[in-house]
């Protein structure tokens, strides 16, 4: 693509910016007017001031015989909301990128080549603009050392909590190009100013390729609409409910980025769960049942992480999903199936011996688990076959917390993924399983599966150790799931038939 082709949207948001918007308009480079070297488009965005800014922007257009397209809010969106609409008319116009500008003159409109370059040569598909990579800049800019003060330590926390490295989290000066955009699902996020964070907090997640740039910092008499307070809390409540939502215990769609798109009729799609083998979790709860060189029917297979571990171990594998693998190398046999919709024991059952059925993650996603396990039992029964099986607890501590706040959200991931049919406790797990024929030879309580959530590093192994020292206390409260492994008992019939078997006639 060359550089003239690259067509760029400088996106101006204003509101009540009569008394600033015409130097920001002046200080943009006369390159970017002529579309050299890159094509940009002005849009204005007037988010329904109570000034006259939407004059003041006509006025400039015919007073310099300047190309501008100015639009005004029917009514007032919110920072955020005014940002919206922009990145929603850069993609429906097709732009390659678009770039935010103050229109309260708080950003250097002089930098615009600058902060566009690395979007165009495609070094990076957004660039943001820091006041803070050369730090004493921003005081001797006109920074606020109060303000100074709060952009480090607020940047400083939300990089602890989002694993970033970024220099400032707070700079409105960004560039997207649109095949970021389009990633994200920005119109979920806040309308307020607490949006810029939501964005970055996508962009992170989403491991889109960004850079900084260093720009000058400027305070000068416009008017300042944020409540600092409110504006601090809110960001830091983005960062932790992003995080919350990786395991499970929140969930917000402008952080489910596998089945929210609302720009390209975003639908759900099968994600496999993730290889949980490294670290204590459900996967390896059953490896660690498993003796090298037995045969096992893996239902629910996914991808394939188990079987693999399970192959190497000289195991034979016969896998069972409703989608097939990328990979079916690990598996002795493969069988695709909906167990919602016929649970076809006939199809899936391997024509050998099994000693272990794997259910791992299985029967919350059933229509009805009790007729799933009942059928389980009537091919299992007298044989010495183990069933593992493992499933979310519906009673884990933070589920309750929720519960008295008054939150229950399905979400993406975690005990209410949206998959997900049917919640138990230990309890009722036992229940379903002790009433289809099956007696519980051992339960254990599976921790939070906090490396997905925050890496696979020393913080997370820590919080796995807690996890565990407080599942010995009690395993109902703190168990994020639960493990049972089963034995199949002699069913009633049998039981009857060797009661009546062992009569003994008396003489009168």
């Amino acid at each position: 693509m060359s550089d003239t082709q690259y067509r760029t949207l400088i996106l101006i948001v204003a509101y009540n910016a009569e008394r600033h918007i015409t130097t920001v308009l002046d200080r943009i480079p006369e390159a970017i007017w002529n579309g050299k070297p890159y094509h940009c488009d002005i849009l204005v965005i007037d988010d329904f001031s109570s000034d006259s800014t939407w004059q003041v922007c006509n006025d400039y257009c015919e007073r310099n015989n300047r190309q501008i397209t100015i639009l005004r809010t029917p009514s007032n969106q919110g920072y955020g909301g005014n940002q919206k609409i922009g990145y929603t008319y850069a993609l429906k116009n097709k732009y390659d990128a678009v770039v935010l500008l103050h229109g309260d003159g708080q950003y250097a409109p002089e930098l615009l080549l600058q902060i566009i370059k690395p979007l165009a040569e495609q070094t990076a598909e957004v660039v943001f603009g820091s006041r803070m990579a050369i730090k004493k800049n921003a005081l001797t800019g006109g920074m606020p050392a109060y303000k100074f003060t709060a952009n480090i330590l607020l940047t400083a926390i939300q990089n602890a909590i989002l694993g970033s490295q970024f220099s400032e989290f707070h700079t409105g000066y960004r560039a997207y190009s649109v095949s970021a955009l389009k990633r994200i699902p920005f119109l979920y996020n806040s309308d307020w100013f607490d949006f810029d964070t939501d964005i970055i907090i996508q962009i992170i997640n989403q491991n889109i390729n960004t850079t900084e740039i260093a720009i000058p910092t400027y305070y000068g008499d416009e008017i300042c609409h944020v409540d600092n307070f409110r504006y601090g809390v809110a960001i830091l409540k983005s960062c932790l409910q992003s995080r919350m939502q990786r395991y499970g215990v929140f969930y917000h769609r402008k952080f489910d980025y596998e089945s929210s798109s609302a720009y390209e009729g975003g639908k759900d799609k099968h994600v496999h769960y993730q290889n949980k083998s490294s670290f204590d979790s459900s996967h390896t709860f059953a490896l660690s049942l498993v003796s090298d060189g037995e045969t096992l029917l893996d239902v629910g297979c996914g991808e394939g992480y188990i079987a693999r571990t399970l192959q190497s171990r000289g195991c034979m594998v016969h896998g069972v999903d409703s989608y097939t693998p990328t990979d079916l190398a690990p598996f002795a046999s493969f069988t695709q199936i909906n167990l919602n919709r016929d649970i076809g024991w006939k199809k899936i059952w391997p024509k050998t011996h099994c000693d272990a059925i794997l259910l791992l993650d299985i029967v919350e996603h059933l229509d009805s688990p009790e007729e799933f396990m009942e059928n389980m039992f009537q091919q299992v029964k007298g044989t010495d076959t183990r069933i593992i099986i493992t499933t979310p607890n519906i009673a884990f501590v933070i589920m309750r917390l929720m519960l008295f706040l008054g939150h229950f959200e399905y979400g993406s991931h975690g005990i209410l993924d949206k998959t997900h049919k049917r919640l138990f406790t230990f309890s009722s797990l036992r229940r379903l399983v002790e009433q289809s024929g099956f007696v519980v030879e051992t339960q254990n309580g599976i921790p939070v599966p906090f490396p997905l959530a925050f890496g696979n590093n020393s913080m997370s192994r820590h919080l796995l150790t807690v996890n565990k020292w407080l599942i010995a206390l009690s395993k109902r409260l703190f168990s994020f799931q639960m493990g049972m492994v089963l034995k199949p008992k002699d069913d009633f019939e049998t039981v009857f038939l060797k009661t009546i078997g062992s009569k003994e006639k008396k003489n009168g």
